[in-house]
C-alpha cells in the first residue's frame, strides 16, 4: 500500500484465462508472449512469433520438484494442451502486469521474476515470464510483462489438479496476488530512492473522488496515433480529435492539477498570496504556512484556497472540474454545463 502522502506511480495486475471456447491455445499463447517458434503436436499448428519484437527477456520458472522436461517451453506447453480433454476447456492463466518505468530494466526484470516464483511455490504451477518494452508507439512508459501459468499443478508425476482456488472469486486469491504485487513493487521503488507508491486498492476503496478515463479501443487509439503524428510533422502542438480521447485528455489534466494543488498545499511551497503560479492559476490563500500544511487538503465549502481561472472564475478545489464560482456574483455553475 501507498504511504500517505507519496506520489503515484501506475499499477496494473489482471489475471486471464486462455481458453479453447475462445479458439485460443496454450502453445500459440507462449510462442506469441516469449518470442519463439512452437509447434502445436495437439493440432498441427506451427507457432512461429521469432520475428516479434519488443520482448527483452523470457525465462520459465518451475516448482523445485517438477520433472526436467518442464523447463522445456514447446515441451510444457504442449503437455498442458494434452491435459484437458474438453473443447471448451481452459489450457492457460495469465498474470498481466505493469512494471516500474521508474526502475532500471535489471531491477524490473528481477521484479517479474520473484512475482512469478511466489505464485510458482504457492501454486505449484509453472509460469512461463515473458517481459515486453514499451510499444514504439504510444506511452513509453509502458513497460510490462506476461506470466503465462499452467492451470495445474505440477510435481514429480507431471501435471496433477486443476489449481481450482484461481477459478473461484470468493477464495480471494487474484485480490491476494494484487496486494502482494503493490507490495513487492513498493520495496523495489523504495530500494531503488525512487519517491513513488503504487496502491492496488480501486478510487472507491481509498476514498477518493475521481473521474475516470474511458478505454479508447483500436479505432479511436488509431486515429489519436494519426492525429498525433500529424501535428508533429507540422510542429504544432497535439490536440485530441475524438471525443473519446478529448475526454480522457481532460480528465488526465485535472488529475495532475488535483495532485499539484493537494502537494503544494502541504508543502506550502504553492507560492504566496497574489503570486501566479502557471497554469491560468494565482494564490489567494493568506494563511500562515503552519496552517495551510495543518489544515485538511478537502474541507470541502470551508476549504479557503481559491484559484483564478480565466479573468472572471474562481475555481474551488473541491469541485475541481465540476463547479465553478462567478467572481462577482458568486453564483455557482458546473464547469461541463449545466447548474449546480
Amino acid at each position: 500500500m501507498a504511504s500517505k502522502g507519496a506520489a503515484m506511480a501506475s499499477f496494473h495486475l489482471a489475471v486471464k484465462t486462455i481458453g479453447r471456447s475462445a479458439g485460443r491455445s496454450a502453445t500459440a499463447a507462449a510462442a506469441y508472449r516469449a518470442g519463439v517458434e512452437i509447434t502445436d503436436e495437439r493440432t498441427g499448428l506451427v507457432h512461429d512469433y521469432t520475428r516479434k519484437q519488443g520482448v527483452e527477456h523470457n525465462a520459465l520458472v518451475v516448482p523445485a520438484d517438477a520433472p526436467a522436461w518442464a523447463s522445456d517451453r514447446a515441451v510444457l506447453w504442449n503437455a498442458a494442451e494434452q491435459a484437458e480433454t474438453r473443447k471448451n476447456s481452459t489450457v492457460a492463466r495469465e498474470y498481466e502486469i505493469a512494471l516500474p518505468a521508474e526502475l532500471s530494466a535489471e531491477a524490473r526484470r528481477e521484479l517479474a521474476l520473484g512475482l512469478a516464483r511466489e505464485i510458482s511455490e504457492r501454486h505449484g504451477v509453472a509460469v512461463d515470464v515473458a517481459i515486453h518494452a514499451p510499444g514504439r508507439e504510444g506511452d513509453h512508459r509502458n513497460h510490462h510483462a506476461h506470466l503465462l501459468t499452467t492451470t495445474r499443478r505440477i510435481g514429480p508425476e507431471g501435471l496433477g489438479a486443476k489449481t481450482r482456488e484461481l477459478d473461484q472469486k470468493t477464495s480471494g486469491e487474484v485480490e491476494r496476488w494484487r496486494g502482494r504485487w503493490a507490495e513487492m513493487q513498493n520495496a523495489a521503488l523504495e530500494r531503488a530512492n525512487v519517491p513513488e507508491r503504487v496502491d492496488h486498492r480501486s478510487h472507491q476503496r481509498r476514498g477518493i473522488e475521481q473521474e475516470a478515463t474511458v478505454h479508447m479501443g483500436p479505432s479511436a487509439t488509431a486515429m489519436e496515433r494519426r492525429a498525433e503524428h500529424q501535428a508533429m510533422r507540422e510542429g504544432r502542438a497535439y490536440e485530441p480529435v475524438t471525443m473519446v480521447g478529448q475526454h480522457n485528455a481532460g480528465v488526465i489534466e485535472q488529475r495532475g492539477l488535483r495532485q499539484y494543488m493537494a502537494q503544494s498545499a502541504r508543502s506550502c511551497d504553492f507560492g504566496h498570496l497574489g503570486e501566479h503560479v502557471g497554469n491560468g492559476l494565482v494564490v489567494v490563500d493568506d494563511r500562515p504556512c503552519e496552517e495551510r500544511r495543518s489544515a485538511p487538503i478537502r474541507e470541502r465549502r470551508y476549504e479557503p484556497w481559491r484559484f483564478e481561472w480565466g479573468s472572471d472564475r474562481l475555481l474551488e478545489p473541491e469541485f475541481f472540474g465540476h463547479r465553478v464560482r462567478d467572481r462577482q456574483s458568486g453564483d455557482g455553475t458546473t464547469g461541463i454545463g449545466g447548474s449546480a
